[in-house]
């Protein structure tokens, strides 16, 4: 059972809060003076703490709740305490709350808002501990990833990273073919990279080609190598990114966008390991480990007729999906100190813009706003307006379904802001409620 000590010198109050909370099965300590709250404290496991202003007759000043409050949160540092006093100050209210205290309510109080800020309080607390406990899971998995494999300098928060990472890292050493799909700007060329250190031939050469930025015309040339004069233009013999990756890793990006005879080549290499320049009937021998990278539909490019089924499943042995940056939230406060250096700060306005917006152009749009905001800017601290972002929609609900911000705060405004309602109403427990709202960049 949650318990609250009520640290107060008139006995009514301890009567009238104890009915109060016992309505909401929660045990009631009691204390009339500040040693005696203090002494309970340490005896006690105590969930929230209600604690008067003033406990001399007559007094009004405030300096012994002061006092007492500044020795608990010394003590007590993650401890919920509500101030109650008859002699409301809102330079005292103000000055307490900054220096954390929960709420500062006058008497005679409001018994609904009371409960109603006791609950959220409890249950805040419930989720912080819970929440604790998972960021440590997480972190130690981190620390674990970082002490067996090349992680390649990737930076990471949100489960969902971590479990592509996890995942790039076990099959490193697999040698067969590896497919990455993903939006732009998400981030597979890190995956690929994070795949070729840890892999079996990470000493041999490493060697990527971006598909979609040649002629149809010309891809074959560089995967495979031509003969002078096999085409236009080709004055002298020249080796392929095949041979050059010879004993190491090849990274062919945008793979939907290699041509049909293209396509038929790269599934015999990856059968058989031989192929053909241009213009020459010598078949060349290679092993090199391939990975494919793509942020086409491929399954949809197979129904249309212009992508090749058998190769698809020769590519796709194992698949590695890059979720969008909207899909791991984790990640940009992260990623957004990452790509400052050190070199400024970020004011929490600009945190919050940060969290707000959609990210349609995923990690590649974020280093592009922090540049430009390392650029523009001349103060210490980075203001949201400088981070350039364009009004977007807000973050759509992610994959699996989960309610988005839209869907929260309406939850949370019929609830009347008791976090238990809210996560009923979506059907959540009060636990993944508090995750999402730290995902979302919600406040509490």
């Amino acid at each position: 059972m949650r318990t609250i000590l009520v640290i107060d010198d008139n006995h009514a109050v301890h009567v009238a809060l104890d009915v109060l909370f016992s309505l909401a099965d929660l045990r009631v300590l009691s204390a009339e003076s500040p040693d005696e709250g203090l002494q309970l404290l340490e005896r006690e496991t105590i969930d929230l703490v209600i604690q008067d202003m003033n406990f001399t007759a007559d007094t009004t000043s405030g300096e012994e709740g002061i006092a007492l409050f500044r020795t608990i949160r010394d003590r007590f540092p993650d401890l919920p305490i509500i101030l109650l006093t008859a002699w409301t100050r809102l330079e005292s209210a103000v000055a307490l709350v900054k220096a954390g205290a929960a709420d500062y309510l006058g008497k005679p109080w409001d018994d609904h808002k009371l409960m109603t800020t006791v609950t959220n309080l409890l249950e805040l607390g419930e989720a912080n501990r819970a929440l604790a406990q998972h960021r440590d899971g997480e972190r130690r998995r981190r620390q674990e990833l970082e002490r067996q494999y090349d992680l390649r300098g990737v930076v990471f928060a949100d489960p969902a990273s971590e479990r592509v990472v996890s995942l790039a890292c076990h099959v490193a050493r697999a040698d067969v073919p590896v497919l990455i799909a993903g939006p732009n700007g998400a981030g597979k060329e890190r995956i690929a990279e994070i795949i070729q250190a840890n892999s079996s031939v990470r000493e041999g050469p490493y060697v990527t080609l971006n598909c979609g930025a040649l002629p149809s015309e010309l891809i074959e040339a560089e995967l495979f190598g031509a003969e002078a004069g096999a085409y236009t233009g080709a004055n002298k013999s020249r080796e392929g990114k095949f041979e050059a990756a010879d004993g190491g890793t090849l990274l062919l990006d945008e793979i939907g966008n290699l041509p049909p005879a293209g396509q038929m080549k790269l599934l015999r290499v990856l059968e058989t390991g031989r192929f053909q320049r241009l213009g020459s009937n010598r078949e060349r021998q290679v092993k090199v480990r391939v990975i494919a990278a793509t942020n086409a539909d491929i399954p949809a490019m197979i129904r249309a007729g212009t992508f090749r089924e058998d190769l698809y499943y020769r590519l796709n042995v194992i698949e590695l999906r890059v979720p969008p940056l909207a899909e791991r939230r984790g990640d940009i406060l992260p990623l957004a100190e990452h790509f400052l250096e050190g070199r400024r700060r970020l004011s929490d306005a600009a945190r919050g813009a940060l969290l707000r917006h959609a990210w349609p152009g995923n990690v590649r749009e974020m280093k592009n706003a922090i540049q430009r905001a390392l650029l523009l800017g001349s103060a210490d601290v980075i203001d949201a307006e400088e981070l350039g972002l364009a009004a977007s929609p807000p973050a759509p609900r992610t994959h699996d379904g989960e309610p988005g911000r839209d869907d929260i705060e309406a939850a949370l405004q019929r609830a009347g802001g008791v976090m238990s309602q809210a996560a009923a109403d979506l059907g959540l427990s009060r636990q993944a409620l508090y995750r999402r709202l730290d995902k979302l960049g919600i406040a509490r």
